[in-house]
């Protein structure tokens, strides 16, 4: 029994003199239980929209006031005209248009009735659909306050509802983007990662440190054939998702395609690095997993949109890659949007790329030395 005891008593001072083991015991369930904890919600949390009032009268008024002090909607803009509705929706700063006709106060007084719009953006279908529920409750209660203050008149408020874009609210416009960015993403990177370690593992290292090759030779000879592939991927990827999913492709195929080629650069950039830093090929698969599963999921917008989530959530998410081509091909494949809408995911994209392909041509040089 001591031998026992004592065997055991080493396991725990092994596990413990351990990080890595420790990190996984302990690190990845109180990350993942704060991640869900703070993701996981039906709720709206200061949600943008704008405001087209054509009466600017005391009861669109107030019940703009409503609307925006109900802590579920935060006023982006304030629209002149119809015109303005299709740009801020393509533009991507509001989730959602609320539309007061002409005459809406005296309407409402005078017959009981009177015009009302949500318009929201449907690229996005159960958060749109979320949103205009949201906004139909505040405007039943505000009807339901006003019959029970005035006398002798039936206030009946029944907003009409239309999704731009995804008229029909199918769920691929969302999916079919998502599932895209999370595959090309964890594709390329697993691919990627286990490039150079698989080269000290089978020995074969020794044979690239005597060749001729630079290191940014070696880099780019290992990221050029996964490229290609990838590229084939996306082609079967964008013909599946037309052909059974009936996804459109609105905008530019070239700029879809160039924009894609970008992601998948990155994705392999982002591999190599983390087989630069890895020690063995099970490492790089545990790093390439750990550091793109959940952030993809998660934080990229992909199921959760990341404005319902606390102020800390929305910052780390600008360190995920996948954030950015999903927003760039929702933009591109379902508003036909042109480059002038995505450059600044475009720019962020070539930036992460840059910054992956230098910092694994620095340290396969420190290794080489």
């Amino acid at each position: 029994m001591r031998r026992l005891l004592g065997f055991i008593t080493k396991e725990f001072i092994h596990i413990f003199r351990d990080l890595r083991t420790l990190i996984v015991l302990f690190g990845i369930p109180v990350t993942q239980i704060l991640l869900f904890g703070y993701v996981i919600t039906m709720e709206i949390n200061d949600s943008s929209i704008a405001i087209l009032d054509l009466s600017k009268d005391e009861v669109s008024l107030n019940l703009s006031d409503r609307l925006c002090s109900s802590g579920f909607f935060r006023q982006k803009e304030n629209l002149n005209g119809y015109d303005d509705i299709e740009r801020v929706l393509r533009s991507g700063k509001v989730k959602a248009v609320v539309v007061f006709g002409e005459g809406f106060g005296c309407d409402l007084i005078t017959r009981g009735k009177a015009s009302m719009s949500i318009i929201a953006d449907g690229t996005e279908p159960n958060y749109a659909t979320l949103v205009c529920n949201y906004i139909t409750a505040i405007v039943n209660d505000f009807s339901r306050e006003q019959n029970e203050v005035e006398t002798g008149t039936v206030f009946l408020l029944q907003p009409e509802v239309r999704m731009f874009f995804n008229p029909e609210l199918k769920d691929q416009f969302m999916f079919v983007p998502g599932v895209m960015a999370y595959v090309l993403i964890i594709i390329c990177a697993l691919m990627t990662s286990i490039t150079i370690t698989r080269e000290k593992e089978f020995g074969t290292m020794e044979a690239l440190l005597v060749s001729p090759l630079r290191a940014g030779h070696i880099i780019v000879g290992k990221v050029v054939p996964y490229m290609v592939l990838s590229f084939v991927t996306l082609v079967v990827i964008l013909w599946v998702s037309w052909l059974v999913f009936e996804l459109p492709i609105r905008g530019s195929l070239g700029l879809l395609i160039g924009i894609s080629m970008l992601y998948i650069l990155l994705g392999l950039s982002l591999g190599i690095f983390i087989s630069t830093i890895s020690k063995n090929m099970q490492q790089a698969i545990f790093i390439s997993l750990m550091s793109l599963l959940l952030p993809t999921i998660i934080l990229s917008g992909f199921i959760f949109p990341v404005e319902n989530m606390p102020k800390a959530y929305d910052v780390a998410s600008y360190l995920v890659p996948s954030k950015y081509y999903l927003i760039a091909i929702k933009n591109i494949m379902i508003k036909g949007l042109g480059i002038g809408y995505v450059w600044k995911e475009t720019l962020a994209m070539c930036f992460m790329s840059a910054i992956f392909i230098l910092l694994s041509i620095k340290n396969f040089k420190e290794r080489l030395q």
